[in-house]
């Protein structure tokens, strides 16, 4: 037989067996690559969808634990001017039987309040002899002191507070700077 005829009855031979097979084979290796790669994004699903489930129980978490932010601002200022308050009756008064009642309900109050706010997590930042620390500290002025360490804070206008691990409002300082 003459090559032309051999090619039109294509009788096999090991190497168009070897190609056979391949070809048989052949669908199995692409289905377990499909398999494999399915497998790897259904486990990329799963993965994705644990980091979303875990950022929204930290979202809520938050959520709950500084929910009361805008409202512990606000209560802030009422305790600035209990404080004012307290402060502005002179000692002499403080003694006077008439003012003694009403002295004793604003500092009950200003206790209360004070409760409250370590009941939810809102701190006060000590300020007082402290280093600057610009993340809880706002500088107002520098003052010249001879016996402060330059960046001391030496003087606090208005208290800061935390809310937990969260700056609330920074404190307004002073702060010593070497004398001229």
């Amino acid at each position: 037989m003459s090559e032309e005829q051999i090619g039109e009855n294509e009788v096999e031979t090991p190497e168009t067996e070897t190609a056979a097979e391949a070809e048989v084979e052949n669908p199995f290796a692409r289905l377990e690559g499909e398999l494999e790669k399915l497998r790897n994004e259904v486990l990329y699903a799963q993965a994705e969808t644990q980091n979303v489930r875990r950022r929204l129980e930290k979202e809520k978490a938050d959520a709950s634990a500084y929910a009361a932010t805008g409202f512990a601002r606000d209560m802030l200022s009422v305790s600035d001017n209990l404080a004012r308050a307290l402060a502005a009756i002179p000692a002499e008064l403080r003694e006077d039987e008439r003012i003694k009642s009403l002295l004793t309900g604003i500092e009950m109050t200003a206790k209360e309040l004070d409760n409250v706010f370590q009941r939810n997590g809102i701190t006060r930042i000590e300020s007082m002899g402290e280093k600057l620390d610009p993340n809880r500290h706002q500088a107002m002025m520098e003052l010249p002191h001879a016996d402060a360490e330059p960046g001391t804070v030496i003087q606090e206008m208005q208290a800061g507070y935390m809310i937990k691990d969260r700056l609330l409002r920074p404190a307004l300082v002073g702060v010593a700077k070497k004398p001229d």
